[in-house]
């Protein structure tokens, strides 16, 4: 056995009791659905209330670095060097060791995958400087794509009772990264990939039981409950849904499936606000209960 290797599973087999020590408050549950070309919300639940994105942040990331590489600022062999704050980042990492080295290729699929913390850390510090700058750039970015009340505090989503997003502003962040990178948005899609001689099989399940749906990020903290970000296509419709705060991985993703069902349905309809008014986009449909 490789040194990644058992260092890859010491980290995953630790997740449960690290997870746990992070605990801050019961999430909220909450669920978002948006047919991604015409804005149309075709369900809303909750989707304004403030909750944990958990590692739901990294699609933030990763709009980042696809946005440095298509500036010139990053190469896909680009290397990151992990530093000591990358490192520390449990549970999940590539976990390569202080002062080692990955392609920038090898930290998007990572955390595409994996959700790998430590990769994460590291593209926020060769585009920002430090993890605080970079979390900065995030918010910045995501008030300039419309998501009004996101803050970011760090690259991965590991627990900070200031880092807040809504239901509605992860369906934004889906939708500009399928509509500003669609060759990056691709990545997605990936069930596994290969690292360093390990084959790595990724944990997005939905993948795999619903056909249609191409990604996009799962997350997990007990503060946050169990999230998912979903991009599927079908009959020509393509939408992005999202639910927040489930109690278990089983639920959150037969959540997503039932409404998969009935968004994606042939008499799949608007959203109707409380006000009886159809056709509500994503920046006008109300909260219902």
């Amino acid at each position: 056995m490789t040194k990644t290797t058992s260092r890859l599973r010491a980290t995953a087999l630790s997740s449960a009791l690290l997870m746990g020590a992070f605990a801050q408050s019961e999430a909220g549950q909450a669920s978002f659905v948006v047919d991604a070309q015409s804005g149309q919300v075709l369900e809303a639940y909750n989707q304004d209330d403030l909750n944990y994105p958990a590692s739901l942040t990294k699609m933030m990331t990763l709009y980042l670095a696809f946005e440095a590489l298509h500036e010139g600022r990053l190469t896909w062999e680009q290397k990151l060097t992990m530093s000591e704050n990358a490192e520390s980042k449990e549970p999940f990492k590539l976990a390569v060791g202080v002062g080692r080295q990955v392609t920038l290729r090898e930290a998007v699929e990572s955390i595409v995958v994996l959700s790998a913390n430590d990769s994460a850390v590291a593209i926020a510090e060769q585009l920002g400087g430090s993890e605080q700058a970079f979390a900065k750039a995030m918010t910045d970015k995501a008030h300039q794509l419309g998501m009004k009340d996101t803050v970011f505090k760090n690259a991965s989503g590991l627990p900070d009772p200031e880092q807040v997003t809504t239901a509605r502003d992860m369906a934004t962040l889906g939708v500009s990264l399928m509509r500003d990178f669609p060759d990056e948005f691709k990545l997605f899609s990936m069930r596994g990939f290969q690292f360093r001689g390990m084959k790595l099989r990724g944990h997005n399940n939905l993948m795999y039981r619903y056909d249609g749906v191409d990604g996009i990020k799962t997350g997990y903290t007990d503060a946050s409950g169990y999230n998912v970000v979903t991009s599927a296509l079908k009959g020509g419709r393509r939408v992005v849904g999202v639910v927040m705060g489930e109690k278990t991985a089983g639920l959150r993703d037969d959540k997503m499936a039932g409404l998969l069902d009935s968004t994606l349905s042939s008499t799949a309809t608007a959203y109707t606000t409380p006000g009886g008014r159809p056709g509500a986009t994503m920046t006008d449909a109300q909260p219902t209960k």
